[in-house]
């Protein structure tokens, strides 16, 4: 049967390593942005995954992150947005990023967020997220596919995006991370959750020291590399389908189009994708003042 040609392995957002034969360190090197997710990181993300989950030699994936913390969500000043869409092989049938109306914004989010999180939940090869520092938004969507969670103990997470007027949800995963009064408590008030907590809640298997961060995760992976492979496989996907038998891909479709709701009245009313009302941040208040301006 014949192979699709090979991915390239030179990527300018992230790096790829080999610390073992079984295992793949995925680290994230945007660290002056601190690591914001343009739509290059991501699809070189992607890529990355794809080479290591078709490595025979690899068993275990594991993804990092350089500088002080592991991502501060989407990069909202993404100037490479277009350069990246026609650069990459995209992954979904939706397309359409032309488009006018909604249509564009919402099939990039099918592609970009929900799109890719769901391919990287579910590749047939334990994953573990190796994080640290802040992980705020859009970064949940990089740290919640992953089968397993080792945090350094200054990690802190959060979900701002109610504050900015959109449903926190193109990748609705908070109750599946938490019980729901927690999920409500934490897209509600849009508070930060500490790594001792988020052990208590379940949602990381793992609290280290920064420094011992690295270290532990490693072991941790070369001790699951020493089981079989295929048993590996099929007890992920037997995990996995088990979460999907609650409703949880249903529920997360439904609230991805709440989302893109949200999205759709922020610009009606505002002129932009969020509502500069709520928490602001760099550069909502000069887009709100040069959208009143051209009215």
């Amino acid at each position: 049967m014949p192979k699709a040609a090979p991915k390239s392995t030179e990527f300018e957002t992230i790096l790829l390593e080999k610390p073992t034969p079984e295992i793949s360190r995925i680290v994230l090197n945007r660290p002056k942005t601190r690591n914001a997710q343009s739509y290059r990181l991501l699809y070189e993300l992607n890529d990355a995954f794809d080479i290591a989950a078709q490595d025979a030699d690899t068993k275990v994936i594991v993804l990092a992150a350089n500088g002080p913390h592991f991502s501060s969500g989407h990069d909202l000043g993404d100037a490479d947005q277009d350069a990246a869409l026609a650069e990459f092989q995209t992954i979904g049938t939706w397309c359409g990023f032309d488009c006018a109306g909604a249509e564009a914004q919402m099939s990039k989010e099918k592609e970009l967020y929900i799109g890719l999180s769901e391919r990287w939940r579910n590749i047939p090869k334990p994953t573990i997220a190796e994080v640290h520092g802040k992980v705020i938004s859009g970064g949940l969507m990089l740290v919640w596919p992953c089968d397993l969670i080792v945090c350094a103990d200054n990690t802190m997470f959060s979900d701002n995006t109610v504050g900015l007027g959109v449903g926190g949800v193109e990748y609705f995963h908070h109750p599946w991370e938490m019980n729901l009064r927690k999920a409500k408590e934490m897209l509600f008030t849009c508070d930060w959750i500490d790594a001792a907590e988020a052990e208590k809640l379940g949602m990381v298997n793992h609290v280290v020291p920064l420094d011992e961060l690295t270290g532990f995760t490693q072991a941790l992976a070369e001790k699951i590399a020493q089981k079989p492979a295929f048993a590996l496989k099929l007890v992920k996907e037997a995990l996995n389908g088990s979460q999907d038998a609650q409703g949880r891909q249903s529920a997360m479709q439904q609230a991805f189009a709440l989302h893109q709701l949200a999205h759709t009245h922020n610009m009606n009313v505002h002129g932009m994708l969020v509502d500069p009302s709520g928490i602001q941040l760099p550069g909502l208040a000069a887009r709100r003042k040069e959208r009143d301006g051209q009215q």
